[in-house]
């Protein structure tokens, strides 16, 4: 009986394991095709994209712009996926998801310039971005259900912590992806077909799709809740809209925690990398930027596990306000040192703040899954975490941009940005509820 029971037990830790790792990967490709648009669109699209007689910051607010249609979309595929999600499968969502990913990104290496077909090639961009942003928003409350509705409750930011996980990992790779096409070529060569190949070699995000369609089972929960509304109980009609007359509170304030952390990372991963190599300022090597960022988010990584474990034993709310503040705080000396133009120092400032955020991103799998009810949870979860990501970091390269062109170049105005938005961030927790020792069955 207890050798039953114990082979038992191995057996569905092997199979937790399975899913953590499943989803690791699978946010990990996801993040790295949304990130390569990031360092494109500092790099490569002000250029290519854009007229060349437009001036340099007007071309660069452009492309952060065409960057930011990602994030508009991402709230419009949370409200698509959430209710596909909701209504037939955490899996399926998950899976078309990944699938739409694969595709556009790979189109966006093979798209003609504006040389070539004038405007209809940053037309072609949005769209193709819009596209990503719809995958994006689907997948990440795919992904993070999958693993915090199969974790032992006692380990639920833990296991949620390596769908987090594949945000800074994605970005590693990209960025990886760049640094070896940039290394190897010559800029004209890079500007010519070099910058493509990392978009074009995301096409097997398509292959991991179907393993997880073929290989993975949905959550336990999600198929508790089928069976359960059959035959005598229907679905409802629209998790998202119940969701959203159900639980207004919750996905407000959750839009509001995610202020911070998405504010300070696109500053620290994409804005920083156009501000950093800006010929009239640090005018700092390319390959140096980029490396400083891939170094610095490094860090994050055991962060997100170690902060995430944390709050399983202490709580979510604590450790995410502690890293509002210090995120906040942090912003001001941070570009201090970025501004002596020291790489060393650039990566140091970055680190730091890197490792901040992830007090935040750690926990927010958890803290998201256990606002909402099964039923309506990934509409929930989703449209919190999307919303934030929209007016946070979806916008934070064009208004950094637009501070550094109103204030004659003054770094400090983006630090109170950085710092105004975990403010936010910090209210926003306040107001939510302590809900880690919660049984997800019960949420109502």
């Amino acid at each position: 009986m207890a050798e039953a029971q114990n082979q038992a037990t191995g057996e569905k830790e092997k199979s937790m394991r399975t899913v953590a790792l499943t989803a690791l990967g699978g946010t990990s490709i996801e993040w790295y095709d949304f990130f390569l648009y990031g360092t494109a669109a500092a790099l490569v699209f002000p250029t290519l994209f854009f007229p060349e007689d437009m001036p340099r910051y007007v071309s660069l607010i452009a492309s952060f712009g065409t960057f930011a249609v990602g994030f508009i979309a991402r709230p419009v595929g949370g409200i698509l996926f959430g209710h596909f999600g909701d209504r037939v499968g955490r899996k399926r969502a998950l899976v078309v998801a990944l699938t739409l990913m694969g595709v556009a990104t790979t189109l966006i290496g093979l798209l003609p310039g504006y040389a070539l077909v004038g405007p209809l090639a940053p037309i072609l961009l949005i769209v193709l971005r819009f596209a990503q942003g719809l995958a994006v928003g689907g997948q990440w409350g795919g992904a993070m259900l999958l693993v915090t509705e199969n974790a032992p409750p006692e380990h639920r930011g833990f296991y949620g912590a390596f769908a987090q996980a594949g945000a800074p990992v994605g970005l590693i790779l990209a960025n990886l992806a760049f640094l070896a096409v940039t290394g190897g070529l010559s800029d004209d060569a890079f500007m010519e077909w070099g910058w493509r190949v990392p978009f074009v070699a995301s096409i097997i995000l398509i292959g991991l799709s179907l393993y997880v369609q073929l290989r993975l089972e949905d959550t336990e929960a999600f198929r508790e809740l089928a069976a359960a509304s059959e035959p005598t109980e229907a679905k409802p009609r629209s998790p998202v809209l119940k969701a959203l007359t159900t639980y207004p509170r919750e996905i407000t304030l959750a839009a509001g925690s995610f202020l911070g952390v998405q504010v300070t990372f696109y500053i620290c991963v994409a804005f920083i990398i156009a501000y950093g190599t800006n010929p009239d300022g640090l005018a700092i090597d390319r390959s140096d930027m980029l490396f400083a960022v891939l170094l610095s988010t490094m860090f994050q990584i055991p962060g997100v596990f170690f902060f995430a474990s944390w709050s399983d034993r202490h709580g979510r709310r604590g450790i995410y306000k502690l890293g509002a503040i210090l995120t906040g705080l942090w912003a001001f000396p941070m570009f201090m040192l970025i501004d002596t133009g020291s790489i060393v120092l650039i990566t140091l400032g970055l680190t730091v703040g890197q490792t901040c955020i992830s007090m935040m991103y750690g926990p927010q799998a958890a803290l998201l899954t256990e606002l909402f009810s099964t039923e309506v949870r990934y509409s929930g979860a989703s449209l919190g975490y999307q919303l934030g990501a929209i007016v946070g970091g979806g916008f934070a390269p064009i208004i950094a941009t637009a501070l550094l062109a109103a204030t004659n170049e003054n770094s400090m105005a983006v630090a109170a940005y950085i710092a105004l938005a975990n403010l936010i961030t910090w209210i926003s927790i306040s107001l939510l509820k302590e809900n880690h020792q919660v049984d997800l069955d019960t949420v109502r």
